[in-house]
């Protein structure tokens, strides 16, 4: 009970389940999230530590950057049934689909100089 109750809170987050929706479109950096909610970078990287916690997200350094991408195989029936259903909801979601035009519309060289 108590692993359902860490993916629900989570979940629980209109930031973290952005975020989310953000990852299924393609992996993203610190600084793209970040450019995209209007969040500072230690906050993103709180909402990320969350989300990599519950087994939700993981990362791949590639390059100066590490990149957040959707954990594919979660082996938690939890996430396995819940996921699926958080990708078919929210798309009509304004907040959603503002994101998904950034997204869609950005680099992480335009966004992101170290």
């Amino acid at each position: 009970m108590k692993n359902l109750a860490f993916i629900l809170k989570a979940l629980s987050d209109t930031k973290r389940l952005r975020i989310i929706k953000m990852l299924e479109i393609r992996p993203l950096c610190v600084c793209e999230i970040s450019s995209v909610l209007g969040l500072a970078y230690s906050t993103v990287s709180k909402h990320l530590s969350i989300l990599q916690k519950a087994g939700i997200i993981e990362y791949q350094k590639r390059g100066k950057w590490y990149y957040y991408h959707r954990k594919c195989l979660s082996g938690s029936e939890y996430l396995e049934t819940i996921l699926p259903q958080i990708e078919r909801w929210l798309n009509d979601d304004d907040e959603v689909s503002s994101d998904t035009k950034k997204v869609n519309n950005s680099s992480t060289e335009e966004i992101c100089t170290l």
